[in-house]
């Protein structure tokens, strides 16, 4: 006669291993029914749960920036630009002023959402904590001018700590505009300043995001598509199209962060607007003689940025980038210069290295 459980109420179904421990003699081949049970349980478990995990990995986010006011972040980046130039003939590199052929940056900065606009985009504010920046552009300028030029840049490293900018961006990343930089390079002599400007610029587009959200859920291993397309304006006199590829890699953890892995490419063109140009200085002088300059800017590049799933800020960005600059002269009158001549072309490429790492303030 077998005892009752005082803890368990009464018409309580038992599971099977309790029925083969109440049982003092157990009936032949139940021990071998509970023995067979647990296994094919034990051996579904050990199958059913790497699906369930795939499933749960498998499913769906939704990526986009949200922005809070008063939201802070500081990055430290590091760039590294390196470029070469090449022209047939060689004098023609006189044509343009000197081109820096290396570029390092490295800085902190602090980030602050200052305010959210009612389409969602927002007014961002860059803080410089730290900045050093070293070129090899002096040592291309007129002997006269080097010194002026040293001491300019090694003080604009200097005093850039504290200096502040302001930029825009959608919902999508975007950089719509920012401003702070002509007063942060007055310092400087001109043929440094646009060079920088640039840095600046595309630290600001990779900061931000810069179109890396799709318009829709994405699984692992999915891919989406941005168009990339820019009109010249007063702060960037370049028209731009292009196209990026992006895939959702899956999550990971970054400083404790939940983030979503983005893995992109893209390639663009690029072509400046010339007509401020063509009024003085050297283009005036070409096109006097009848000479006509065409200029094209191919880019490409790739990298992983890992954003925030809970808001789509840029935690960490590793990027690479390329870009060929041709420009080639022609004639006015017959559309071409002189066979004979051969062709008249300036060739610069520059490969780019960015690596920011973000981190709560």
């Amino acid at each position: 006669m077998q005892t009752a459980n005082p803890s368990r109420p009464r018409n309580t179904p038992r599971t099977i291993l309790e029925v083969g421990a109440a049982t003092s003699h157990p009936a032949p081949g139940s021990v071998r029914v509970t023995r067979t049970f647990i296994l094919a349980f034990t051996i579904a478990w050990f199958f059913l749960s790497p699906t369930l995990s795939l499933r749960a990995r498998s499913g769906k986010v939704a990526l986009s920036r949200k922005y809070r006011a008063g939201q802070k972040v500081v990055y430290q980046t590091k760039m590294q630009i390196q470029a070469t130039v090449e022209s047939n003939p060689p004098g023609l590199k006189s044509f343009l002023p000197p081109v820096p052929t290396r570029i390092t940056a490295r800085q902190q900065n602090t980030v602050t959402v200052r305010e959210v606009h009612p389409d969602g985009s927002a007014d961002v504010e860059t803080r410089f904590d730290t900045f050093e920046f070293e070129s090899d552009l002096v040592d291309r300028l007129p002997e006269s001018t080097r010194d002026s030029a040293r001491m300019a840049q090694e003080e604009f490293s200097s005093q850039v700590a504290g200096q502040t900018l302001k930029a825009r961006y959608d919902t999508e990343g975007k950089l719509l505009s920012f401003e702070g930089a002509d007063r942060m390079l007055q310092q400087l002599d001109p043929p440094l300043r646009e060079p920088l400007k640039q840095v600046l610029r595309l630290f600001l587009e990779q900061m931000g995001g810069n179109t890396l959200y799709p318009d829709h859920p994405v699984r692992p291993g999915e891919e989406w598509t941005r168009k990339l397309s820019t009109q010249p304006s007063a702060d960037y006199p370049f028209a731009m199209q292009g196209e990026s590829t992006l895939q959702y890699a899956g999550k990971t953890r970054y400083r404790g962060v939940k983030a979503a892995i983005i893995d992109f490419k893209f390639t663009n063109v690029l072509w400046p607007e010339l007509e401020g140009l063509r009024k003085a200085g050297p283009l005036a002088q070409l096109e006097s003689s009848g000479l006509g300059l065409d200029i094209r800017i191919d880019g490409k590049g790739n990298g992983r940025v890992l954003v925030a799933l809970k808001d789509g800020r840029v935690l960490q960005n590793r990027a690479t980038l390329h870009q060929d600059m041709s420009a080639s002269l022609k004639s006015k009158t017959s559309g071409a210069l002189s066979p004979a001549a051969g062709p008249i072309t300036l060739q610069i490429k520059s490969e780019t290295a960015l690596e920011m790492e973000g981190s709560p303030k």
